[in-house]
């Protein structure tokens, strides 16, 4: 299940950073997939179903670093 998520944009020298922030409620864990399009955050976050959506659309489709438990 994938249960909260946020937009988060930084301001760089190169411009704005887009990062998404999608944390999995099984698994504990925290993902942050870089340079996702305010579009596909807005779909994202208006779709029902979430997983499908994820799976689709981000997974494997954006760089992404783990950043919450099991991080080593």
């Amino acid at each position: 299940m994938i249960e909260p998520y946020h937009a988060i944009d930084l301001d760089t020298k190169n411009g704005i950073r887009r990062i998404l922030s999608v944390w999995f409620v099984a698994s504990g864990k925290r993902y942050e997939f870089e340079d996702v399009p305010p579009e596909t955050f807005a779909a994202f976050k208006a779709t029902f179903a979430k997983g499908r959506f994820f799976n689709e659309h981000i997974r494997n489709h954006f760089r992404y670093r783990l950043v919450g438990p099991g991080v080593d």
